[in-house]
Parts: structure tokens; C-alpha cells; sequence
């Protein structure tokens, strides 16, 4: 293979990216033979042409079953060495991570959103401050004390006239140290 006159990138971003059947696929030389001379080629010069092409398919059909043995030799070596493609897809993503946490946008983003946190934060508080001091002044309202004595007022009726303390609160066995009976609903 005469590589002088050619232009082989290795850093292709199609690197790596064909599989193993793409070594079976025929290259068609026949659409080259049908298609209609250009204008200003001699007979030679096209025929000279399309032995390039010819010898240049046959070039790529080769670099492809190369390809595709260094990727297997390579699987095979990192299995023999116990790397795994999530270990490296590990390391790939850590990598980025890093990186993106490092970069200007990232920074400032993250004092951003640490100020936009910080602001919420003091709106929350005076927000809360503020239903605090509403709650207070409407206890005191003429409306939620009479609302207060009428519940005292209910309280009162159907507790009668014990008082509130834990001395005085039934016991959970009925009558002292009897247990519960049988038929308890719990």
C-alpha cells in the first residue's frame, strides 16, 4: 500500500466506530463505471482514474479488517488485564466532572445559584416573620377570642368541670390496675 500520496487522519472522530460486519461490505465499483465521463478526461486519464478508485477502495476494505482486528487484540488485552469498559466509562465520567467543575461557567454558575439561596433563604424568613406577626394579631382579635371561649364553652360540656391536668385524665385500663377487656377495639 502507497500511503506517499495519501492523506490518512488518524484522529478521525469515525476513529473506532465501525463494527466487525462493516469488514463484509462490498465496495460497488459498477456506479463508477456507469456514471458518465467527465468532460475535458481523456480515455486514459479516466481509466487511470478509476483504478485509483479501485485500488483506493480496496485500501479502505483492508484498513477496516485492520481496524476491526486491533479493536478485538485490544478487548482481549484489557479483558486479560482486568479492565472493564465501565471501569473506564468510571474514569471518563469522573474526568468530566472534574473538568466541568473547574471551568469558569461551572464557578459561576455555583455562585449564582449560592446567592439566588441565600436571597431565597432571607425572603422565606421575612416571609415567615411576617405570617408570625399575622397569627399573633389575629389571636388577639375580637373574632378568634370569641371563637376561643366557645370552644372552652364546648370543652368544657362534655369534659365537665375536671380540670386539665394528667392526674385527673382517665386511665387507658379503665379502673386502676384492671386490664383492658377482651374486647378492646385496638
Amino acid at each position: 500500500m502507497d500511503s506517499a500520496g495519501q492523506d490518512i487522519n488518524l484522529n478521525s472522530p469515525n476513529k473506532g466506530l465501525l463494527s466487525d460486519s462493516m469488514t463484509d461490505v462490498p465496495v460497488d465499483t459498477g456506479v463508477a463505471a456507469r456514471t458518465p465521463s467527465v468532460e475535458g478526461l481523456t480515455e486514459a486519464e479516466e481509466e487511470e482514474l478509476r483504478a485509483e478508485l479501485t485500488k483506493v477502495e480496496e485500501e479502505i476494505v483492508t484498513l477496516r479488517q485492520v481496524l476491526a482486528a486491533k479493536e478485538r487484540h485490544c478487548g482481549e488485552l484489557k479483558r486479560r488485564l482486568g479492565l472493564s469498559a465501565l471501569g473506564g466509562l468510571k474514569q471518563n465520567l469522573s474526568r468530566s466532572w472534574h473538568d466541568v467543575q473547574v471551568s469558569n461557567a461551572y464557578k459561576k454558575t455555583q455562585e449564582t445559584l449560592s446567592q439566588a439561596g441565600q436571597k431565597t433563604s432571607a425572603a422565606l424568613s421575612t416571609v415567615g416573620s411576617a405570617i408570625s406577626r399575622k397569627l399573633g394579631d389575629m389571636r388577639n382579635s375580637a373574632t378568634f377570642k370569641s371563637f376561643e371561649d366557645r370552644v372552652g364553652t364546648i370543652k368544657s360540656k362534655v369534659v365537665g368541670d375536671r380540670e386539665n391536668s394528667s392526674d385527673n385524665l382517665p386511665s387507658p385500663t379503665g379502673n386502676g390496675d384492671q386490664p383492658l377487656s377482651d374486647h378492646a377495639p385496638f
